[in-house]
């Protein structure tokens, strides 16, 4: 890069939002030699996201481990994400093979704990300057192509020019709107609250997911001795909800199959929640800009993949553009490579999302392999893969997977 070059960018890379997209997206960017400016609309460095599953799924392990925040989150109390799943079969328990690996995992753990964690991180990292209280505001364009972004800051208004600029801002993405880039939403036919209690015991000390076909709920043990209780009904409920929230969000807990003794549990939060929460998927890239987290993706928060794909998706953006940013690259084709990586990992769980965010029960593959994992190890192994995301649909549902689910249930008849 010459110094005329350099001398035309603020930063080689500009990113709006701070927090698990962006911060991650920062890190890894700046430890590969591009001089990133990360901006934040909040001031507060200690600000983090309060509605969210709290639930980091293990396709994220590796992410965590190269930003290296797995010695940080164990020793904040983190909980390793085992779970088990409630059907109308039974229960799901996944459990490691007899003399094998223990299942993949990552963390539950508190968004008040973990954006904090990862942002200080961020501003550590040499090559990153962290500017809070910096909102985008408007982009700057030349040749049809964005060459930066106006922001809003303490000091007035501010122009940052890059290379690259990096939409981390969520589902309402600021980045996205101002660069014309649309999104395809998915209607959303449950609504959640959720809240947080202390000396909530669950079962086996693991999560608790219930498929109530179409309802939804689960129980995630957070950090600090605090469980993340959720409940995601159907919207033909909503009115009768409103009426009475909190007696509506208890007497709903306790009518779950081996429901946890919420009646004796401290509430340390507000029951909070959204009525109307769609499903989004936009392009990841235009010219001079790229699309990360739920600004790209926003998936239906009953899974708890966002965290998950906001860490790994910032990954796969530092890995494929991260010389060219610098300057020493084709950008155009290295944010190309990242949109079709994104689209091959991501759209295949998102169309299923998207047909189960109808609130209709199981279809028959569906019962199929639930069926078949409240019965077989191996099956429940198999799904576990696939909940934690390390798996795609094709394989989740690959002939030899379906044939064997197929056996198990013949058998269970059978008997």
């Amino acid at each position: 890069m010459t110094t005329a070059e350099s001398a035309r960018h603020d930063y080689d890379v500009v990113i709006s939002g701070a927090s698990l997209a962006g911060c991650a997206a920062a890190i890894l960017l700046a430890r590969r030699g591009v001089r990133v400016a990360l901006l934040e609309r909040r001031s507060d460095p200690g600000a983090y996201k309060a509605l969210c599953t709290h639930s980091i799924t293990a396709n994220a392990y590796p992410v965590l481990d190269e930003l290296g925040l797995v010695p940080a989150l164990e020793r904040a109390g983190a909980v390793r994400n085992e779970a088990r799943w409630y059907t109308r079969w039974g229960w799901i328990e996944p459990r490691p093979a007899p003399a094998g690996p223990e299942l993949p995992y990552a963390y539950n753990v508190r968004r008040s704990t973990l954006d904090p964690m990862i942002r200080s991180r961020a501003a550590e990292t040499p090559g990153v300057d962290l500017l809070l209280g910096h909102r985008v505001t408007g982009l700057v364009r030349e040749a049809g192509r964005t060459v930066g972004v106006r922001a809003s800051t303490p000091q007035g208004e501010r122009d940052l020019r890059a290379r690259l600029v990096v939409g981390a801002d969520g589902k309402d993405s600021a980045v996205a709107k101002l660069a014309g880039m649309p999104a395809r939403r998915y209607e959303n036919a449950r609504f959640g609250y959720l809240a947080h209690f202390r000396n909530l015991p669950l079962h086996g000390g693991i999560g608790q997911t219930w498929f109530l076909e179409p309802d939804m709920a689960y129980a995630f043990p957070n950090d600090g001795g605090v469980t993340v209780l959720a409940v995601l009904p159907g919207k033909e409920r909503l009115p009768a909800f409103r009426e009475d929230l909190e007696g509506s969000f208890l007497a709903f807990v306790r009518g779950l199959p081996d429901a946890p003794p919420v009646d004796s549990a401290e509430r340390v939060t507000k029951i909070t929640g959204a009525v109307d929460y769609p499903l989004h998927s936009r392009r990841p890239t235009a010219p001079g800009i790229a699309l990360i987290g739920d600004a790209a993706l926003t998936g239906d928060p009953l899974w708890g993949v966002g965290c998950g794909w906001a860490l790994q998706s910032a990954q796969w953006l530092a890995e494929e553009v991260a010389a060219a940013a610098a300057g020493r690259g084709d950008l155009d084709r290295s944010l190309a490579v990242y949109a079709r990586g994104h689209r091959r990992r991501l759209s295949g769980h998102q169309y299923l999302a998207a047909d189960f965010a109808k609130c209709r029960p199981f279809n028959p593959l569906e019962r199929l392999m639930f069926a078949a994992a409240a019965r077989d190890e191996s099956v429940a192994r198999h799904m576990h893969l696939f909940a934690s995301r390390l798996i795609g649909p094709s394989r989740f549902l690959n002939p030899v997977a379906l044939a064997r689910a197929t056996a198990v249930n013949l058998r269970h008849r059978g008997a």
